[in-house]
């Protein structure tokens, strides 16, 4: 490992430093009040190039490392991990192409992404299936013209209100087979559709091939309020053999091959809003006076923030180990990527939680930034997999 940046890497931190700055904080309060999907920033955030980082070199016309990648959405992240989590998931959702996907597929289903700043959704959770990928019952079977029918619901989907495209896995040939598929049902055939809004957000999406679409209205959530969540049901949505990334049978390794990529993503999150919280508390206790002092000269407050830069520089430490890992494709990658999302989420929760206590009553006003990271900090410890399923990773791959 080299703690050294190269100047690409320093150049990336701080064009996405500058917009974290100019256009994210002046507002994040605001827009987390309403509730309102940031697009305008998204489309910034893809213009700046800070989107779809995982499309390769010969569509895209360049690359992006691993270690770059983790490096931008943790300071995507200082500024709003709702923010980053959109743009992350659609890496998660391309990533399935990137690495698997013939050089036909990675053409027509990530070129597009090129072009405009279009969403994905990556479409794996469902409500009888979350940390048991292999209790999906979502899949697709032959119809009588030869081409496979897909159908099933899927649940606590990224974009899925918004997106233009969905990774979609699925069993193959009936729901309680063994066998899993990665299908795709592209940008274009979203675009050709005939969209037909329902109440309180919702969307049908009658596709021209044949079958349709229905996202629900968007999950009101706890926290993480600037990305989109929303249930995706499939009916009868066809499927071609074009649409079918790689081998039908592997769709589980290809799953979990992604899951490795995004866990250094999802520990860059924590790190990026543990980070945040450890500088507006350290901000607030050096202008708050109790006692005739500052409260960041108390020795039980020195303390906290003592034991809150530990907790950050420790989990951005397995953060670029992991990256590393990843990066080269390490046979122990799974292993630190487990670590690295522990840690960061750990670091996350302890941060928001200890920050939100020494700003006092004010902590739980929400006109102060940090009850918000307090509400965002916990779905770090959930999403791509719990604590629990990562310690049960880690066991696996040490034994």
């Amino acid at each position: 490992m080299n703690f050294i940046l190269a100047e690409e890497q320093l150049m990336y931190v701080e064009t996405v430093q500058r917009f974290v700055k100019d256009k994210i904080l002046p507002q994040v309060l605001n827009l987390e009040a309403t509730h309102r999907f940031p697009q305008d920033l998204i489309s910034e955030a893809w213009e700046l190039g800070l989107l779809n980082l995982c499309i390769p070199e010969d569509v895209k016309g360049f690359e992006i490392d691993i270690i770059s990648t983790a490096l931008i959405v943790r300071e995507l992240s200082y500024g709003d991990t709702g923010i980053s989590t959109s743009a992350m998931c659609n890496d998660l959702a391309n990533a399935v192409i990137a690495q698997n996907g013939s050089d036909e597929q990675k053409q027509a289903f990530l070129g597009p992404f090129v072009e405009k700043p279009l969403i994905a959704s990556f479409c794996l959770t469902e409500p009888g299936a979350g940390s048991d990928n292999a209790a999906m019952t979502s899949f697709i079977k032959k119809g009588t013209n030869g081409k496979y029918l897909l159908n099933g619901e899927k649940c606590f989907i990224t974009n899925a209100s918004y997106a233009s495209q969905f990774t979609v896995f699925c069993k193959v040939g009936k729901p309680g087979g063994v066998m899993i598929a990665c299908v795709i049902i592209p940008s274009e055939s979203i675009m050709k559709a005939e969209i037909r809004p329902q109440a309180a957000g919702g969307r049908e999406i009658i596709l021209q091939e044949g079958g349709m679409i229905i996202t629900g209205k968007p999950e009101d959530k706890l926290g993480q309020r600037l990305s989109n969540t929303a249930t995706v049901k499939f009916e009868d949505v066809v499927i071609d053999d074009s649409r079918i990334i790689g081998n039908r049978r592997l769709g589980f390794k290809y799953a979990m091959d992604v899951l490795d990529y995004a866990r250094p993503m999802v520990a860059a999150i924590g790190v990026g809003l543990a980070r945040r919280a450890l500088d507006i508390t350290l901000e607030y206790t050096k202008e708050r006076k109790q006692f005739g002092e500052r409260i960041c000269d108390l020795p039980v407050v020195r303390d906290t923030l003592v034991a809150m830069w530990k907790k950050v520089e420790l989990a951005d430490l397995a953060l670029m180990k992991a990256a590393c890992k990843v990066q080269e494709k390490a046979e122990d990658r799974s292993l630190y990527a487990s670590l690295a999302k522990n840690t960061a989420a750990d670091a996350a929760i302890f941060c928001a939680t200890e920050g939100l206590h020494l700003h006092g009553g004010y902590g739980f006003m929400t006109e102060y930034e940090i009850s918000k990271l307090a509400r965002d900090a916990h779905i770090i410890d959930i999403y791509e997999g719990v604590r629990e399923v990562q310690d049960m990773i880690i066991g696996r791959e040490l034994v």
